[in-house]
């Protein structure tokens, strides 16, 4: 057993108890004045992830991402440099842009013609002489921050904001030996949901719920000895797959805890369900979680991909990382998933965004993902993701009842609580606004 592993068999998801729980307003969910301050102070200074590198990686390829009423157009220039820009005309304000696509060789508002090119210069104005002495160079597009990390394109709308590298802390490094580079993005799934997206985003910030919600990863799944650490904008948890949960009275078959992972995460390893336990691969000295790693391992070389320098924890261990204020990435050996979560028309709709990978070769070709739109019911991402987009709109509704005033909080839900202090110092709210309880004993 590897060293983090040991430790991670050793630390709960609670950490130090706290005194109190605590309290979340529940306001901050439902308020349309709230969600107005977080347009206004929130969402325009942080880094938020966009779309992936296959989306913009062509000269001419552009993305528009839409965030509340903000619009940014990230574009590849002829240069192969990418560069991101506010979507909109300096004339009279129209979007320049929507959706995503190839070949654009220019920005021209289909209203009255203003034209830039792909550096963000003012190049063409119909009828000039109008304005009198309008001068070109005083109309460039308006600029956004634009950067990378690994596959994915993250935005800021503050040019001034810090690098994404620090605004990420250490993230890059303590994910460094997955190689998240060789995976590629082959579609992403944006659900249209009635819930806040801080309801959205707090389904995937804590594991409390799972021994409820999902009693098939009870099963195949450590939601007790999962340890989490916060660092500021960002935080994670583990959870190691392939054993039970500890708060399971029974012990489990090696073939019990086989069918439940294949019925949540067989898909990772091809195969399909009801596919019974190999007993006969069990070699003397190893577990279901050995068996389920060669597995993996056998489903990749299929795809020419060698996963033979992953451990069965690393092949099994979940890495969890939250980025404030909406992301969450999944990952271990052969698995990638990248979620976020982004505000709607109003408080109580959301749209819950999922990029979709496969670990490849190292150095394959580019393909550009493909981008659905689903409403909720329409969606079926998975059983595991089925449960956690069905409960929203309960949750939502719960949120609005009279006597519900605060959210109460465990400090196994800390990267919640944590997404909240951070929402706190953004919005710059007076001490009567703030959270309460969770001290330390």
């Amino acid at each position: 057993m590897t060293t983090q592993a040991t430790r991670a068999r050793s630390e709960d998801a609670i950490g130090t108890p706290p005194q109190r729980p605590t309290l979340v307003p529940a306001e901050r969910y439902i308020s349309t004045t709230f969600a107005r301050l977080e347009v206004e102070r929130m969402w325009p200074s942080v880094w938020q992830v966009a779309c992936t590198v296959d989306h913009v990686a062509e000269p001419g390829d552009y993305f528009e991402y839409r965030c509340g009423p903000y619009s940014v157009l990230i574009v590849c220039g002829d240069d192969g440099v990418l560069r991101a820009f506010q979507n909109v005309c300096r004339h009279r304000g129209n979007s320049l842009c929507a959706g995503s696509g190839s070949d654009l060789r220019e920005l021209r508002c289909g209203y009255h013609g203003w034209t830039w090119d792909l550096c963000g210069a003012l190049k063409r104005v119909p009828n000039r002489k109008g304005f009198g002495a309008l001068q070109m160079s005083e109309y460039p597009l308006f600029a956004a921050r634009v950067d990378t990390w690994e596959r994915l394109v993250f935005v800021n709308l503050d040019v001034n904001a810090i690098p994404l590298i620090d605004y990420l802390e250490a993230v890059p490094q303590d994910i460094a030996w997955c190689r998240l580079g060789d995976f590629r993005c082959y579609a992403t799934m944006t659900i249209e949901v009635e819930a806040n997206w801080k309801t959205i985003a707090d389904g995937y910030s804590e594991t409390y719920h799972i021994q409820t919600l999902h009693p098939e990863l009870h099963r195949c799944m450590d939601d007790v000895y999962a340890p989490q650490v916060i660092w500021g904008h960002t935080g994670k948890s583990e959870q190691l797959y392939g054993v039970q949960s500890p708060r399971l009275k029974e012990t489990l078959t090696d073939s019990e805890v086989w069918d439940a992972y294949v019925t949540t995460q067989g898909a990772l390893m091809g195969v399909a369900e009801g596919t019974p336990f190999p007993a006969e691969q069990l070699e003397p000295g190893e577990s279901v979680a050995d068996v389920i790693a060669k597995r993996t391992r056998a489903f990749a070389a299929e795809r020419g991909v060698d996963l033979s320098w992953a451990s069965t924890d690393q092949v099994l261990r979940l890495h969890q990382y939250n980025v404030f204020p909406n992301l969450t990435l999944l990952t271990n050996a052969d698995h990638l998933t990248v979620m976020a979560s982004r505000p709607g028309p109003d408080p109580d709709h959301g749209e819950f965004v999922m990029f979709l990978w496969t670990r490849m070769p190292h150095g394959a070709p580019r393909s550009k993902p493909t981008d659905v739109r689903l409403k909720a019911g329409e969606a079926d991402p998975g059983l595991v993701m089925t449960q956690d987009i069905t409960v929203l709109a309960g949750l939502q509704r719960g949120l609005h009842q009279p006597g519900f005033t605060h959210l109460t909080l465990s400090n196994e839900e800390r990267r919640v609580i944590n997404m909240h202090r951070n929402l706190e110092r953004y919005l710059e709210l007076p001490d009567s606004e703030r959270i309460t309880g969770g001290e330390t004993a």
